[in-house]
């Protein structure tokens, strides 16, 4: 279903050094490690644990209702949690722990670009416990101000608790702002507050002042201010994987985790440098991300190329993969 981007991902691995310094495995907790469980084929989400120090969740991009805690430093399952209270998942995509210590998962996968008019949330309290358990979630419908869209990233600002949503399209997408406050007896309305590249996932630094985003060959960190992008974005030592679908801060902002799909796939560390946007003020609840108009000065410039491997190297390999990406569109909204 997907082979095609393994198979160009790996091609990108093998001409372009990794960007940012690889960190042996070992006992250290927020090190590189491998997921190894094998019922995880297809990580599409990361997020890193509040209440237990070490611990990474991800969920599969399929339709069943399972989220897994993944301890980083021995890359193996702690916790299967199985969501209830909840109907048959369409296509999960996003993971993200809110300032409530809440685990929101979204499912707003939609490969045929507006075939679905909503998608959905899903929300539960963080386990006290590590273990296997049914956790009891709510569910939020999701639609678009300006119509359907597909997305793989959620990202929930750790301040003021407010969903963000940014759209996946070839030719560049949207970051959608939710709701001050998501409901369960209504639709919950998201709408366009800035331009973003392609993404596929996103996340916010714990102390709310940035927001990394990343696409299948780079990524970027922007400084956050007013609930919009306040800058154009500094580009981070994203590493070449497989099919580059996760990102997440470690719980101490000093980092990035960066995930991929596929069995026995790989999460690697990358060093936050001193180098990225500078600190802004946060948001405030209630702010202008309510407004349907357009701000901000942030996304419209595309992601930037990463240090590491050959300049000359890198720009041919992403080139050709540019071409490949469009060519298998149809194939990727099957899947």
């Amino acid at each position: 279903m997907r082979s095609a981007l393994c198979a160009l991902g790996a091609a990108a691995a093998l001409a372009l050094l990794p960007a940012g310094h690889a960190r042996a495995q070992g006992q250290e907790p927020d090190r590189d490690f491998t997921i190894e469980d094998s019922r995880i084929t297809e990580s599409s989400g990361l997020a890193a644990s509040r209440a237990h120090p070490g611990i990474y969740w991800t969920h599969n991009d399929q339709d069943a209702p399972l989220i897994y805690g993944i301890d980083s430093r021995t890359g193996k399952t702690v916790a299967t949690l199985t969501m209830a209270g909840v109907g048959t998942p369409r296509d999960m995509e996003a993971i993200a722990v809110g300032p409530d210590g809440d685990i929101y998962v979204g499912d707003i996968g939609d490969n045929l670009d507006g075939s679905w008019d909503h998608v959905w949330i899903y929300r539960f309290p963080e386990p006290e416990t590590l273990k296997d358990q049914t956790v009891r979630a709510r569910q939020y419908v999701v639609k678009y101000a300006d119509g359907a869209r597909n997305a793989e990233a959620l990202m929930v600002h750790p301040k003021t608790g407010r969903v963000y949503i940014a759209s996946k399209n070839e030719d560049g997408g949207g970051l959608y702002a939710g709701p001050e406050h998501l409901s369960t007896s209504g639709t919950n309305v998201f709408r366009r507050v800035d331009e973003v590249p392609w993404v596929t996932d996103g996340a916010f630094s714990p102390d709310g002042d940035r927001l990394v985003l990343r696409g299948y060959f780079s990524a970027k960190e922007y400084a956050w201010r007013d609930g919009r992008l306040a800058d154009e974005g500094t580009a981070v030592g994203a590493p070449f994987q497989g099919q580059a679908e996760s990102v997440t801060y470690t719980t101490d902002g000093s980092a990035f985790m960066f995930g991929s799909e596929g069995r026995n796939s790989r999460v690697v560390r990358v060093d936050r440098t001193s180098g990225g946007p500078s600190t802004k003020p946060t948001e405030t609840p209630g702010g202008s991300p309510d407004s349907p108009s357009a701000g901000g000065q942030g996304g419209q410039g595309g992601q930037g190329s990463e240090g590491g491997g050959s300049a000359t190297t890198g720009f041919l390999v992403l080139a050709s993969a540019t071409v490949l990406v469009v060519g298998v569109k149809r194939l990727l909204r099957k899947g």
